[in-house]
């Protein structure tokens, strides 16, 4: 498994657009990826647990991957949420 810490750096935080583009990478991945915040444990490919999560702007998340494809998924993941999802 592999471990990392992600920090919500988009203003508005974790809002519906880039919910769906956390969910529609994690989803090109085979590997099992989760999310864990205050103790929530959810699913990266569901847009509900992701939603459900209300991470806020500075918000720090536990990423968690486990599978074959796991060093990939989680390089995109972070990736992705140090670009701030693309919002100014």
């Amino acid at each position: 498994m592999t471990q990392r810490t992600v920090r919500v750096m988009n203003r508005a935080g974790l809002h519906t657009r880039p919910a769906a583009m956390l969910v529609k990478l994690a989803a090109t991945f085979a590997s099992d990826v989760h999310l864990v915040k205050d103790g929530f444990h959810i699913n990266a490919k569901s847009i509900i647990g992701v939603m459900t999560l209300a991470a806020e702007h500075g918000s720090e998340l536990q990423l968690e991957v486990d599978g074959v494809d796991e060093q990939s998924a989680a390089d995109a993941i972070a990736g992705l949420f140090s670009s701030g999802f693309g919002e100014q």
